[in-house]
């Protein structure tokens, strides 16, 4: 399916590796121009090596944490009029939630909630002056259903779903649309850390804790960061024009509902 956005520009924050990358490879398949971003130089520029290699778009890379005023400052240098923003960012390790001081519940909001929230506001006016804008954050199944030791930023995460319900019906009618993706398990770095996590406190084996959790998703398997990177693709489409302030669950059937 042509998505036609080829030539479109896109800023994917935390893209040199995970659903990040996987977000920004389906994007530059559609055609569009990326910036990228990761604070791993190495991993970044591998990342956009490998994107120009494949799809022959241009491919900014910048190192930044973007959930610093100064690293959003050096993507939207890189790119001040973007016409597809996806917001991704680390959340806070998992940690029990006796164990969060006041410092990591700030540093969680800001990385999960503020974050997207300031970049959203610095491209908001010119994608609804000229008529198209796609936003899509990442966030996570966990704003759903809750997830052991992932209390601070399943927190932030419904923050944000809340902050933005109202802003995308704000904008919907100058063609821009806001979106959140929520991931389930999928096989990234995130969820191995997720697993370490399970093993430990269960005094599990890994590859056991890996086993038993797969077998709970009714797919039978973990999602992958390519699929995940698709969907969001079809969220930055012309086709996708109709589509706003929802939350895609990408879970295999995970979560157990109807509505």
């Amino acid at each position: 399916m042509d998505l036609g956005i080829s030539g479109k520009n896109a800023i994917v924050c935390a893209s040199s590796r995970g659903l990040g990358k996987g977000c920004a490879m389906a994007l530059a398949e559609a055609g569009c121009n990326v910036v990228i971003n990761g604070r791993d130089a190495t991993a970044l520029e591998a990342t956009a090596a490998e994107i120009r290699q494949r799809f022959k778009v241009t491919v900014t890379a910048v190192i930044a944490d973007v959930s610093t005023l100064e690293g959003q400052e050096k993507l939207l240098k890189a790119c001040p009029q973007p016409d597809i923003l996806v917001n991704n960012n680390g959340g806070p390790p998992r940690k029990d939630y006796t164990e969060i001081d006041r410092d990591a519940m700030v540093q969680g909001v800001v990385q999960n909630m503020v974050t997207p929230i300031e970049l959203i506001q610095a491209v908001l006016p010119g994608m609804q002056e000229r008529g198209f804008g796609r936003i899509v954050n990442v966030t996570s199944m966990s704003v759903k259903m809750p997830i052991q030791g992932l209390d601070l930023s399943s927190g932030a995460r419904a923050g944000l779903t809340a902050f933005l319900a109202g802003v995308s019906r704000q904008v919907a009618g100058n063609g821009v649309t806001i979106n959140n993706i929520l991931p389930g398990k999928i096989d990234t770095d995130r969820l191995s850390g997720g697993m370490d996590y399970l093993a430990k406190v269960s005094n599990k084996p890994l590859e056991d804790v890996r086993a038993e959790q797969a077998a709970e998703i009714p797919a039978g398997r973990f999602g992958t960061a390519e699929e995940f990177g698709q969907t969001c693709a079809f969220l930055c489409s012309v086709h996708a024009g109709y589509l706003t302030g929802q939350n895609i669950l990408l879970d295999g059937g995970l979560y157990p509902a109807a509505f």
